[in-house]
């Protein structure tokens, strides 16, 4: 399902030499304990985007308890309110305690996006930066694909 989702109950009952309901049986059980969504892997480039950022922030300070759940709902508010940030978390790496992912149409929004950022949450940032990608030119390794993780299960 990795490789393709769009591939019917009978086609992969035939593939796996199983019958159709116990792949019908299985996919219910996957998409109610594993599966969280599905979607597509578009174009970026033919959509529009130019830039994929990812932002790495360092705190200024650790909240308390109490407070960091107030800033996490906020965070989650915030982003909630951007859907060019397509991943957002704490973590630990490079000196920062955040990374958000976001995609942006050209520099010129990227450069208003990471304004409003600073803006909004300057209380409680220390230092931010990001590495940006050019998405519609340079080099690819590898392009984005969750189907890659298919022969890693």
């Amino acid at each position: 399902m990795l490789r393709n989702s769009k591939r019917s109950d009978r086609e992969i009952a035939k593939t796996l030499n199983v019958s159709q309901p116990t792949v019908t049986r299985t996919r219910a059980y996957l998409e109610k304990e594993y599966i969280k969504t599905y979607t597509v892997i578009p174009d970026f480039v033919k959509l529009g985007y130019q830039i994929l950022a990812f932002t790495f922030v360092k705190m200024k300070t650790y909240p308390s308890m109490t407070d960091a759940a107030n800033i996490v709902q906020r965070a989650a508010e915030w982003t909630s309110r951007h859907p060019n940030v397509v991943f957002a978390a704490d973590g630990e790496g490079f000196g920062k305690d955040i990374i958000m992912m976001s995609f942006h149409k050209n520099y010129a929004l990227y450069s208003d996006f990471m304004r409003t950022f600073a803006m909004d949450w300057g209380e409680h940032l220390g230092e931010f930066g990001s590495f940006l990608v050019s998405i519609g030119s340079g080099f690819k390794m590898k392009p984005f694909d969750l189907k890659y993780l298919a022969d890693d299960l």
